[in-house]
């Protein structure tokens, strides 16, 4: 299967980036489609979550907050998929900053956006399978009332539910195409099931006007606006993520097309399925009271009690979430390990040597999958002493992510305003022609690893003239798309650093602006101070040298 004539050119084009092919491609378009969809898992992630659009905004802030949250993040992803036509590699932003960014600042653009990057990923490994144990102690308070759930018990269980990730990562990867199939289908077949079961079960639908008109401001604040955006981000979070697929680009057949195709398709099925379960869950959600007060602490675990009237069958219901999560969980995961694999290839990461090792009988980074979980097992730690630490440290889900889009989407639109993104095949991808400083920078490398001295190509890469890839927005609508997605990003980074509610203490305070801006403050400090000497950008692997040289003479 690998020597295919897709292969053979998936290997070319991933050469003409400057990396060699060691992952395996085990994804076709069925498999990557199933994956993509299966990270996003938006009407789970609407059940999960629909308490903060509905406490900040109301039934109405939430249901046309998710409308304008899809579109919005459906323009985002189209210029992500864009990005990842013109360069498939598994780093993904970092390597897009280095690759557009001006000379001077491609190298600690790209060092910051890959440290954003990688801690959002890991940041997301703790959220989601927190979320799973979790919900594992939410169907236990419901099955048995007396159980008073602990924060620790809930951080043991979340480390079981990471063993499991650690299990099909490592143990079994082979399967893991097969796996987001089957998920594809459990994912539209649960929220049928779930879906039916609310709106037949339910004793009392709300009415139209308790659902499209009704605006609440829980959060106390001095406008009915405000109270909107602040709670817009729970809506904004449903679709978090969607950039997986960008991450598995050396593992994926036609991953150039494929990519894209994958990413737009999945936000359309998960928009539209969760903007029928948002609807569903408002119709449904009864004494509002109960619900967000609710023991179990998921309000949609108490809406499944209270509509079924029935403990086994909204436990059963639970499950179907919890089961759809916790095969999210497995997927973060190997998207995380990806690109923590990727930047430690190119020296950005402490430990890069042992980071960036692939297991020659599986052809998987199984070190970078265990540095992943073991960080995110660690995070989970701060939840049993503090609940709002911990989401300040989550809060990279949104902040991290949306600032690692931002940028290369940035300059994007800066280089297809003036021009400089070339037809496809009208020029070809060229490696920095050899002089001082490339040899300089061959030199530190070969010094630090202990390695002969590189071919100066093996440097460094510089990634001009621009091509587009087999799919793009062409003329003044990918332009338009490209501008409004940036203003949209600018909006959800601003909102995404509001506390939830007022007055403000120490307890209810968002820090995220403290730990996204955090990140990126030490990480260029630490460029500065040491990083420098080390990381050069992405790197070409040594046996491709020849293949950058033959396309660009051959343009």
């Amino acid at each position: 299967m690998e020597n295919t004539p897709t292969h053979v050119a998936d290997d070319a084009t991933l050469a003409l980036l400057g990396k060699k092919q060691v992952l395996k491609r085990r994804f076709a378009f069925i498999s990557l489609f199933g994956f993509a969809v299966c990270e996003l898992i938006t009407w789970e992630t609407v059940l999960a979550l629909f308490a903060q659009a509905f406490s900040n905004g109301g039934p109405a802030g939430a249901v046309y907050g998710f409308m304008i949250a899809w579109a919005s993040t459906l323009s985002v992803y189209t210029v992500i998929s864009e990005l990842a036509s013109m360069a498939p590699i598994a780093g993904g932003q970092y390597y897009w900053v280095y690759m557009l960014a001006p000379a001077k600042y491609k190298t600690i653009g790209s060092y910051v956006i890959g440290w954003l990057t990688s801690l959002a990923w890991i940041a997301t490994v703790a959220t989601e399978t927190l979320f799973a144990g979790t919900i594992i102690q939410g169907i236990m308070v419901l099955d048995y009332p007396g159980y008073d759930n602990k924060a620790w018990e809930g951080t043991l269980l979340t480390w079981a539910v990471i063993a499991g990730c650690i299990f099909v990562n490592v143990i079994i990867p082979a399967w893991l195409p097969r796996f987001e199939v089957f998920i594809l289908v459990f994912h539209i077949a649960g929220f049928i099931a779930i879906l039916v079961t609310l709106l037949v079960m339910t004793p009392e639908l709300g009415t139209n006007a308790s659902v499209w008109q009704t605006s609440l401001n829980e959060g106390g604040w001095p406008t009915q606006g405000l109270s909107y955006c602040v709670g817009f981000l729970g809506n904004v979070a449903t679709f978090v993520g969607a950039d997986a697929s960008v991450h598995l680009a050396e593992e994926v057949s036609n991953a150039a097309l494929n990519i894209p195709r994958a990413i737009l398709g999945a936000m359309l099925i998960n928009g539209a399925v969760g903007f029928a379960m948002m609807v569903t869950i408002l119709y449904c959600v009864g004494d509002v009271k109960s619900v967000l007060e609710t023991a179990t602490g998921f309000p949609f675990i108490q809406v499944f009690a209270n509509s079924t009237n029935n403990i086994a069958g909204a436990s059963v219901m639970a499950a179907v979430v919890l089961a759809l999560t916790w095969s999210c969980a497995i997927g973060i995961t190997t998207t995380a390990s990806r690109m923590t694999w990727s930047f430690a290839r190119d020296n950005g990461l402490p430990g890069s040597r042992w980071l960036s090792r692939v297991n020659t009988r599986t052809r998987v980074p199984v070190n970078a999958v265990l540095a992943v979980t073991a960080c995110a097992a660690l995070l989970t730690l701060i939840y049993i002493g503090s609940y709002t630490a911990f989401n300040d440290v989550i809060s990279l889900t949104i902040t991290g992510f949306y600032g690692s889009y931002f940028l290369p989407a940035a300059l994007l639109l800066y280089h297809r305003i003036k021009g400089n993104v070339l037809p496809r095949g009208s020029a070809g991808r060229s490696a920095s022609l050899p002089n001082e400083k490339t040899t300089a920078d061959a030199e530190v490398f070969a010094s630090h690893y202990d390695q002969p001295t590189l071919n100066p190509l093996q440097a460094s890469v510089i990634s001009t003239p621009l091509n587009w890839g087999p799919w793009h927005i062409p003329g003044i609508f990918g332009i338009l798309n490209n501008a409004y997605a940036c203003t949209y990003m600018i909006f959800v980074i601003f909102w995404s650093v509001w506390p939830p509610e007022t007055p403000v203490d120490a307890s209810t305070m968002n820090y995220s602006v403290v730990v996204t801006g955090g990140v990126m403050i030490l990480s260029a400090i630490w460029y500065f101070v040491r990083a420098k000497k080390i990381y050069r950008g992405p790197l070409i692997d040594e046996g491709v040298v020849e293949v950058m040289a033959g396309g660009v003479a051959g343009k």
